[in-house]
């Protein structure tokens, strides 16, 4: 068991220590591509934090972060944002890049990456922008979230491309479709502003004012072609390929293309919210298994690997703390103390089970307790995953409580031979007889727990299938045939199996 949870450990450790796959040219490379594709998930910070520190470390002086997505989580563009802006010593650039592959666009949780870079790259034919938060209606289409979650957004979208020195009324627009852009020359300068500022402009008879184009519209979120960023500041330049890209921002270097490697993928499919609820149920019902077990075996381990995966691969993606943790150890404290000291199923067990509840909802966000509407979102879509686990979990114990004794797969795990011996030698009861003669005390004996049919007696133990009785004066192991059975209720011996006595209530 302890190779098994060493093997484990490491491999979860080289996940976060492989590197991604790396296609070098000869020589030092300082140019670096970073991809970020796809839904922004989770799973990618890991990927771009790993790689974005493998490039500092060999000595890159520009990273490329190549953009190709319809956006994601919120938290998680925050997240990969933050990153990105905390990088020092090094050009960042984001490039949205088109080709056979590729979507050729930086939406929503996209564009909220691109503008934390110091420079944006467009290829031709892409597009970049529609940046307001949504959410998902109850008729299952996306719908705008509230003014609270997009006010946020605004105000991050606004202070990312004021630092990077990106224009701010455009990063405005991307997300407020209340704001009206225009292109407009004031006295032969070509300026952005909104409608207040244009209005402002025009009456003063100073000022020469010239509208050129509507940039962007009211009531309509702004979304630029390759061409209109370029026209309007947003982009540096545009370029098609990284050769191109280079010779327009006079970068000079050797260029390092990076992908994902098999490590990402893994990690990408455990910590999807389907894998993690299977694990979640399989974790909790072998836990079940393992505490109404003697020893330690085969469902203990399963249950210590399902629940390191989660917490072990959550916290690659920087979400899990000593809170978590905590929460889970004293969840399956008070789990452990309601099956063996406190009879019956109340509210230790129910505590226990809600702060294990807790530990998987908290180990798939890094806030703790929601402000924000999208937290609150996310904090709802982690409390479905995790409940959906535990409600099959608890469908699964029941299932396994009633069906136990009559499933041939837990035969396996039922002792049927009566040891009459110990290792130091024979039975004292049954010293000095033959081999013969204690075969057949031993056959005798197992067939006289069949007299034991229909008989009655009392519960001794709660019977969680397992426990004691005492029937006819006499203490027997026997095992519940149904839901369990608390101490000092009447049971009757309905089977005998081998060694089994199997009993139900009847009082």
């Amino acid at each position: 068991m302890k190779r098994i949870l060493l093997i484990l450990g490491l491999a979860l450790s080289m996940l976060s220590l492989m590197p991604a796959q790396t296609t070098v040219p000869q020589g030092q490379a300082s140019v670096w591509i970073i991809p970020v594709k796809g839904d922004i998930e989770p799973s990618i910070i890991a990927f771009i934090r790993r790689a974005s520190q493998n490039a500092l470390s060999k000595g890159a002086s520009t990273i490329i972060y190549e953009i190709d997505t319809f956006g994601g989580r919120v938290d998680t563009a925050l997240q990969i944002s933050s990153f990105i802006g905390s990088l020092k010593n090094i050009r960042t650039i984001a490039w949205v890049r088109s080709g056979p592959e590729s979507m050729g666009v930086s939406w929503s949780a996209g564009a909220l990456i691109a503008l934390s870079c110091q420079d944006i790259v467009m290829s031709s034919g892409t597009s970049i922008g529609a940046a307001a938060p949504v959410t998902v209606g109850p008729d299952g289409q996306m719908a705008p979230t509230g003014e609270k979650t997009v006010s946020a957004v605004r105000s991050q979208m606004a202070a990312l491309a004021e630092k990077n020195k990106h224009p701010v009324l455009l990063a405005l627009a991307m997300v407020d479709q209340d704001l009206e852009v225009w292109d407009v020359q004031v006295n032969g300068e070509n300026r952005l502003v909104n409608s207040v500022e244009l209005e402002g402009l025009e009456k003063n008879s100073a000022n020469k004012v010239v509208r050129q184009n509507l940039v962007s519209a009211k009531g309509k979120l702004l979304s630029l072609t390759a061409n209109e960023a370029l026209r309007y500041g947003l982009a540096r330049a545009v370029a098609d390929d990284s050769t191109e890209l280079l010779q327009k921002l006079n970068i000079t270097g050797e260029i390092t293309e990076l992908n994902p490697n098999a490590a990402d993928q893994i990690v990408t499919v455990l910590t999807s919210g389907a894998v993690q609820t299977i694990l979640i149920l399989l974790g909790l019902v072998m836990l079940f298994l393992e505490i109404n077990t003697p020893g330690f075996g085969i469902p203990g381990v399963v249950a210590i690997i399902s629940f390191v995966t989660v917490f072990g691969l959550n916290a690659l993606l920087g979400t899990v703390g000593s809170l978590e943790l905590i929460l889970f150890l004293v969840g399956v404290g008070l789990l452990a103390v309601e099956i063996f000291i406190i009879p019956g199923f109340g509210i230790t067990g129910i505590t226990g089970l809600v702060l294990i509840g807790l530990s998987l909802v908290f180990s798939r966000q890094e806030f703790t307790i929601p402000t924000l509407p999208w937290q609150w979102e996310l904090f709802g879509k982690n409390i479905i995953i995790v409940s959906i686990g535990i409600i099959l979990a608890i469908a699964a114990i029941a299932v396994i409580a009633l069906m136990g004794p009559r499933l041939r797969l837990f035969d396996r795990l039922t002792l049927k031979t009566k040891i009459e011996g110990t290792a130091g030698g024979p039975d004292p009861e049954h010293a000095g007889t033959s081999v013969l003669e204690a075969a057949r005390v031993m056959t005798e004996a197992e067939e006289n727990y069949g007299d034991l049919l229909g008989k009655r007696g009392k519960a001794i133990s709660t019977l969680r299938p397992s426990g004691k009785a005492e029937i006819d004066g006499k203490v027997y192991a026997v095992e519940a045939d149904g839901a369990f059975i608390e101490p000092k209720k009447t049971v009757e011996v309905i089977r005998v199996r081998g060694n089994r006595i199997i009993v139900r209530s009847v009082g």
